[in-house]
């Protein structure tokens, strides 16, 4: 294992050395830093209804909760230890979202020069 993984969410680290995203959990390789994480995580696109359940019948037309046909709501696990990592609101269609893009040639510099502090969880 590395000695140089940073974090960088709270379920997600990186190794500089290898420049691959690792789950902090269980330290499953997700895949390249340089692209991302997500394309390595386990997806499920949960309708919006299950996650916030109608507050009025579903006979009416507005009911409070997110229409499916406008918006989804995609979870993205772990497919190690089956931690949820991350998740988004979408409307249908839309490509996932790259969140996350570090420069990694600076982060690496930053860490070899003692200027990367790494916290106390990590």
């Amino acid at each position: 294992m590395s000695n140089q993984r940073v974090a960088i969410t709270e379920y997600l680290e990186i190794d500089l050395d290898a420049e691959r995203w690792h789950c902090r959990r269980c330290s499953h390789d997700i895949g390249p830093a340089r692209s991302n994480y997500k394309e390595g995580l386990l997806v499920h696109n949960r309708n919006p209804r299950e996650v916030h359940r109608p507050i009025l019948d579903d006979s009416y037309p507005f009911t409070y909760a997110p229409d499916p046909l406008w918006c989804r709501i995609i979870e993205f696990y772990c497919p190690s230890c089956g931690t949820l990592m991350e998740n988004e609101y979408l409307p249908p269609g839309h490509p996932l979202t790259h969140d996350i893009d570090l420069d990694i040639d600076s982060l690496k510099e930053r860490h070899a020069s003692g200027k990367g502090k790494t916290n106390a969880a990590g």
